[in-house]
């Protein structure tokens, strides 16, 4: 099978040849320089112990200074793997979402009719680079002079200018032998409704090329020089060659930039990026006429683990990046964040270069905040958090947005930033002082006793009727969890702080339990912490209903006397066992919807080690219990009947 021109590049492009290599070795973390795309390993060809073995990421190949391998990604999988080229072409096309070419006869012809469109593109690029010397474009060059580029930025970036004539464009290019359907596929010309000759796209308007990371010219973006036209700013449609939420402005430049440690800035149009390159800041892009999208965002982490967002310093800017930074929440992972730099009121990079220079957008660029500041800034901003109920809707406010990080490590260390932010906000609201980070210890059993003589045997006959007892669905059971675990830490205030982190991304199943909690996070800032009248009086008649419920009043938990490290073991037990029935549905929901398109043994997979996490979180920390494993073994049966139940639904032939 042939493949079309450019389709190997253009998937060379999209791979990251330090991800597909990195699933066979191990970096090694001394001589590794991630930010420039430079990393080194044992060689995986040959026994060695020294890191030889050489990837640069930005160029997209490899090299071992040992046994002297070298190749590209699909070199790799072909060595590694035992593929042959096409398999390794299909694997990574497949990895970046990249159709593969239909396997057919015209192949070959649409590969050449892409070459030719590009060569039409080129064709066009210089004509309308020439029309920006005439006699027509005079208004335009005055504009491009009060923008301050120079003739050589003019050059550099290829700029050039439209006609304001229905078909400027289209008799050059017919007249030189193009063919009108290639003129009308590259995106240049468009055929009237009633089916008179094609005309223009692009009239009267200064001309940007766009070009892919090889520099191929693949569509036009023309600024309007009317000041009534419809459009200020018009781009190609997408074509064969352009796809306009998968490239950047000025991406092959910045790319190479990014190789010189440069950083990255997304800006916000074409001037703002010829701007920056022109001060120094060669590694500027921008998206091209849309909000930024995925494939967009993953081609940025290609180019740098942090790149920096330059919002214009208006309310439609800073929206535009809080929808960034809600687009990114699921994408983030250790070493691949943004940066966001907000620009003084009313001002775009342009505008601060032309007042202050490149010094002033490099003060700018160096207080970029972090992604959390930003996302925090926006639930807070301009709100009196004075009462419980505010505090608790910031709080469920925090923990949606923790719940879409999908990387562990990553959002634990959210969950600490917001903790820490909520807590100097709580504190200056009251006129009080922060009080000092808390560390949590790692958590040791207190001894072993207690369990065995806690619990009866056998049910008592004022337990029967209860809804411990009598719990038949799943919400029930998190439901009389998250009512022992208020009722322990309102009994036993002292562990508040222990369990400040699982209380904060923990989210109730009631509203009753949410106020409750809220009044549990504000005492945990307070120093010294409340005690248990104080908390008493503060949660009023929904403590009081709570600690009436009859699984709760008989609860060893429920006794002020009761030992501290039975009581924090037993706190810890139930948030355990929460976070992992929780964290188990949503495994189960996902991996059901997957079986909607295809039932494996990966899925199955799946769903069975769901069931053994909860299984395994319902295991007693202390002694064990006969009462609590019957329970737990209940629960954890439960949970793999609906596994079988779900999987025979899914595998069954239709009737």
């Amino acid at each position: 099978m042939s493949l079309p021109n450019g389709f190997l590049d253009e998937l060379r492009s999209r791979v990251s040849i330090a991800q597909v290599v990195g699933r066979k070795v191990t970096w090694d973390a001394r001589k590794s320089n991630t930010g420039k795309g430079d990393f080194w390993a044992p060689c995986p060809f040959h026994q060695e112990r020294t890191a030889s073995f050489h990837v640069d990421d930005r160029k997209g190949y490899y090299y071992c200074f040992g046994c002297h391998a070298k190749g590209d990604a699909l070199t790799f999988l072909r060595e590694t793997e035992n593929m042959g080229f096409m398999e390794a072409v299909e694997t990574l096309a497949r990895e970046v979402g990249m159709p593969m070419p239909a396997r057919d006869p015209q192949a070959a012809k649409r590969a050449d009719r892409r070459s030719e469109l590009a060569a039409v593109m080129e064709q066009a690029a210089r004509f309308f680079r020439m029309q920006l010397n005439g006699g027509a474009a005079a208004d335009a060059r005055a504009y491009l002079d009060r923008r301050g580029l120079s003739e050589a930025q003019r050059e550099r970036f290829g700029i050039g200018f439209a006609p304001d004539q229905r078909q400027a464009l289209y008799t050059h290019l017919t007249g030189a032998g193009v063919a009108t359907d290639l003129i009308i596929d590259a995106g240049l010309c468009a055929r009237p409704d009633d089916g008179g000759a094609p005309y223009d796209r692009f009239r009267g308007r200064i001309i940007y090329p766009i070009r892919d990371a090889r520099g191929q010219c693949i569509a036009f973006g023309g600024r309007a020089m009317a000041v009534g036209a419809r459009a200020k700013y018009l781009n190609s449609p997408e074509t064969e060659l352009f796809d306009k939420g998968r490239t950047l402005y000025n991406l092959g430049p910045a790319r190479t930039a990014m190789g010189k440690a440069a950083p990255l800035i997304v800006a916000e149009g074409y001037m703002d990026v010829i701007a920056l390159v022109g001060a120094g800041f060669e590694g500027a892009v921008a998206p091209l006429g849309t909000a930024i999208t995925e494939e967009q965002l993953r081609l940025l982490w290609r180019l740098h683990e942090e790149p920096v967002i330059a919002l214009d310093g208006d309310a439609a800017g800073l929206r535009a990046g809080q929808r960034l930074a809600d687009l990114a929440l699921p994408l983030l992972a250790a070493g691949q964040g943004l940066r966001f730099a907000l620009l003084p009121a009313g001002q775009d990079p342009d505008d601060v270069l032309r007042t202050g220079g490149a010094a002033a957008m490099r003060a700018v660029l160096e207080r970029a905040l972090p992604m959390a500041q930003l996302l925090w800034e926006r639930e807070t901003a301009g709100q009196v958090f004075d009462s419980p109920e505010r505090r608790a809707a910031l709080d469920r406010r925090l923990r949606a947005l923790l719940q879409k990080i999908t990387d562990p490590v990553l959002r634990n260390h959210y969950t600490d930033e917001f903790r820490n932010l909520r807590r100097d906000l709580l504190a200056r609201s009251s006129g009080g002082q922060r009080p000092g980070p808390f560390r949590p210890g790692p958590f040791r059993p207190q001894g072993a006793g207690g369990r065995h003589g806690s619990f009866p045997s056998a049910p008592l006959p004022s337990t029967r009727g209860t809804l411990l007892a009598a719990a038949a669905t799943e919400q029930v059971e998190e439901e009389l969890r998250e009512a022992m675990i208020l009722a322990a830490l309102f009994t036993h205030p002292e562990q508040i702080t222990r369990f400040e982190d699982e209380l904060f991304r923990h989210d109730p199943t009631r509203e009753d339990h949410r106020k409750l909690l809220a009044i549990l996070l504000d005492a945990a800032r307070e120093s010294p912490l409340p005690d248990r009248a104080d908390m008493a009086a503060r949660a009023g008649d929904a403590l009081d209903e709570l600690l009436a419920r009859p699984h709760i009043a008989i609860a060893p938990l429920r006794k002020p006397g009761a030992d501290p490290g039975f009581v924090a073991n037993c706190i810890a037990e139930d948030f355990a066992i929460l976070s992992a029935r929780r964290a188990a549905h949503r495994e189960i929901a996902e991996a059901m919807s997957d079986l909607e398109h295809l039932a494996d043994e990966g899925l199955t997979w799946r769903l069975g080690q769901a069931a053994a996490a909860v299984h395994n979180a319902g295991k007693s920390r202390l002694d064990d219990s006969t009462d609590l494993g019957e329970d737990r073994a209940g629960m954890s049966n439960h949970l793999q009947s609906l596994i079988d139940s779900q999987i025979w639904v899914k595998k069954r032939p239709n009737r």
